[in-house]
């Protein structure tokens, strides 16, 4: 649980920042599971939500600063109750 707050916190912080791994970690952190791949695209999807998390690598290998900030504020809408400790 601590690496999910810690990884959030990096998140809010710098969402340019978020390398694409750890987007797709911070995502698993709070119950989203990986879809498919599409592309480039990374799909994570979470039961109960019939939108689909999406994540594009950018040419730095960092995950796309707009798709974050998506991901950020899903965390916020869910609260902590999302939150899954074994990752």
């Amino acid at each position: 649980m601590a690496d999910c707050e810690k990884l959030l916190e990096a998140a809010r912080a710098n969402p340019a920042g978020l390398r694409i791994a750890e987007a797709c970690t911070l995502a698993e952190c709070f119950g989203w599971t990986f879809a498919r791949q599409a592309g480039s695209h990374r799909l994570y999807k979470r039961q109960g939500n019939p939108n689909l998390m999406n994540f594009q690598e950018d040419r730095n290998g960092k995950a796309k600063a707009y798709q974050v900030r998506q991901l950020i504020a899903a965390i916020e809408e869910l609260g902590t109750e999302g939150q899954d400790d074994e990752v």
